[in-house]
């Protein structure tokens, strides 16, 4: 086979995955978006239509009558709410603690530093679900409420994964950097705060945003803890309990239009910081 015959295949088999590596990932979100614009008649039709059809006239009949119930729930609203401040509590203290603990084990010489090292590097090897009942015991020996509940165990997993990549870029800035500002007459916090951190934008933007979707996404932290404080449910324990109007009714229309609104802010943030995560993801490929 000639080089060129040998190319064109590779090509083919190339384009070939990438569609269906694309078709893999995508088709769930457009089926949730095609489920979520269906009526409960149109979502039992048999076989299911790739779009929203009329049951007996066969004609395009999408409806918003799912996002404007959804919308209209109050108790959705709320765990929009509860949502938002965890995420963003857990976002931002992962991203001070874990760049003061990504600069010490970056730059700085201390005894124990390797300790600490495999310390951060372990904790994120633990399974959430392994440490769930001891959290809660805990949790409850101190009667905290549940959002701060939350907050504090999202930040057990999310804290050592910030330090640790934060250091990792730390580590790769120049010491030259602050040898000058010390020579300059910077104090340690001045170089870490004014230096060397603007230098890492793309990795507390990377980070931020893992923190923010893990905290926004998390279900069974949010379940156990709020089981006995309904008021404080976070979106994706709310979604899981909706129910129908009747007995036994599973209402997969509101549900579906309830993912879709909850997925929006996330591919919205992915969006306006893509530049800074590509930036952030691939920094450490090469050095130099």
């Amino acid at each position: 086979m000639s080089k060129k015959a040998r190319d064109s295949v590779s090509t083919v088999v190339f384009w070939t995955l990438l569609v269906i590596i694309f078709f893999y990932l995508v088709f769930p979100f457009y089926w949730a978006i095609n489920s979520s614009l269906k009526t409960e008649a149109q979502l039992q039709m048999t076989p299911a239509t790739m779009v929203p059809v009329h049951p007996a006239q066969k004609t395009l009949a999408p409806t918003l009558a799912n996002y404007a119930a959804v919308l209209g729930n109050p108790t959705f609203a709320r765990g929009l709410v509860n949502s938002l401040i965890v995420a963003i509590s857990v976002t931002l203290i992962s991203l001070v603690l874990g760049s003061f603990a990504g600069f010490a084990i970056g730059k700085l010489r201390f005894k124990g530093k390797t300790a600490s090292m495999y310390v951060i590097l372990a904790m994120t090897m633990f399974p959430q679900v392994t440490v769930l009942a001891g959290l809660y015991a805990v949790i409850t020996q101190f009667r905290l409420s549940a959002v701060p509940g939350m907050i504090l165990s999202y930040l057990i997993f999310t804290l050592p994964f910030t330090a640790w990549v934060l250091s990792s870029f730390f580590r790769g800035l120049p010491s030259s950097l602050m040898q000058a500002a010390q020579v300059d007459g910077a104090t340690p916090f001045q170089t870490f705060s004014k230096i060397l951190l603007p230098l890492t934008t793309p990795a507390l933007v990377t980070t931020g945003l893992l923190s923010f979707i893990a905290a926004w996404n998390e279900y069974l932290f949010a379940l156990t803890f709020t089981s006995i404080e309904p008021g404080a449910r976070t979106v994706p324990v709310v979604i899981s309990l909706f129910t129908g109007e009747i007995s036994r009714q599973e209402p997969f229309g509101e549900i579906m239009a309830a993912t879709v609104l909850v997925t929006l802010p996330l591919i919205i943030l992915v969006l306006i910081f893509q530049n800074q995560i590509i930036a952030g993801l691939t920094a450490g490929a090469v050095k130099g």
